[in-house]
């Protein structure tokens, strides 16, 4: 890196990732470079301070030697579920998805259009459900021979669940259900062969201006649309019981309904794909009481 740009600083929320493991503290260690790097061989400069994703870096720029339209080059930590991100985008071209402008996916970096900082947060649960339930359409596009099985990557969740099913703190019945669900929805062919963003929520879609709202940050797989729902179930949980004599049960069902209704889901589908995804989370994330009681007061709200 030029050292008129100066060194990439990383984001003391992002650092504190690297209490996740020892491969995730050695990409943070080595990020600086690895983002110096790029920006030399992009010919970009920072216009802004890094800003921390997920997993992932995201610095706003502009290009050193030529005029071009404002970016952010986006380094993501190198795993499974980010992958495929470009190939993802590449496939959408900016229909309902963030616009990608260049990919190096040995250095999982990418250069996207630089969107307005309007999501979903502030949006009311219907309205939010509706924006997102809206993109499903653009976004579940025959999938590229590339992308993971949805069924590979629930299957390994599953076969997880059922080696620790005695153990973890998780009604046993509904970890028998989800069991059954999940094997059925396996064996479907009908469980493959769309592009699924499998992390859509308030969260990861932003205002694009005359294209309206557009999804950021998938982790795509080649999976059935009905998998998509339930993030945003989960998400902003706190929501739920907030207006009087709204209660959490009723808050759940309404978003679950207002995403099937606009998107033109199979309900009994969606609901299934929505109890295997919250009990697989809630064993993903057994060590932590709050989520898991997030994770089954969805399985059990939208089966009531």
């Amino acid at each position: 890196m030029s050292a008129a740009a100066g060194p990439v600083v990383v984001p003391p929320a992002l650092l504190a990732q690297a209490a996740l493991g020892e491969d995730r503290a050695d990409w943070l260690a080595q990020l600086p470079r690895r983002a110096g790097d790029v920006l030399d061989d992009w010919d970009l400069v920072p216009t802004g301070p890094a800003l921390a994703g997920t997993a992932s870096l995201v610095l706003p720029v502009a290009g050193r030697s030529r005029a071009t339209e404002p970016a952010v080059l986006k380094l993501a930590f190198p795993d499974a579920g980010s992958a495929h991100e470009h190939l993802a985008l590449q496939r959408w071209g900016g229909r309902g998805a963030v616009r990608l402008l260049r990919a190096d996916p040995g250095r999982s970096a990418l250069l996207l259009e630089r969107l307005g900082p309007t999501d979903l947060a502030d949006a009311w649960d219907v309205e939010a459900c509706e924006a997102v339930g809206g993109l499903y359409g653009a976004l579940h596009l025959p999938a590229t021979p590339q992308l993971r099985p949805l069924t590979d990557v629930v299957g390994r969740w599953t076969a997880d669940l059922q080696r620790d099913a005695r153990r973890v703190p998780l009604p046993r019945r509904l970890v028998d259900q989800a069991l059954g669900l999940a094997r059925d929805l396996v064996a479907d062919p009908a469980s493959t062969g769309r592009i699924v963003h499998a992390d859509l929520h308030f969260a990861t879609v932003r205002h694009a201006g005359d294209r309206g709202w557009v999804a950021i940050d998938p982790r795509p797989v080649s999976g059935d649309p009905h998998f998509e729902p339930e993030p945003m179930l989960r998400h902003r949980f706190a929501d739920y019981g907030a207006v009087p004599g709204d209660s959490v049960r009723e808050g759940i069902r309404r978003r679950f309904h207002t995403l099937v209704d606009t998107a033109g889901l199979d309900e009994h589908r969606a609901r299934d794909w929505v109890v295997v995804r919250s009990v697989l989370e809630a064993h993903r994330g057994a060590d932590d009481r709050d989520h898991v009681t997030r994770c089954l007061t969805i399985a059990k709200a939208v089966q009531d």
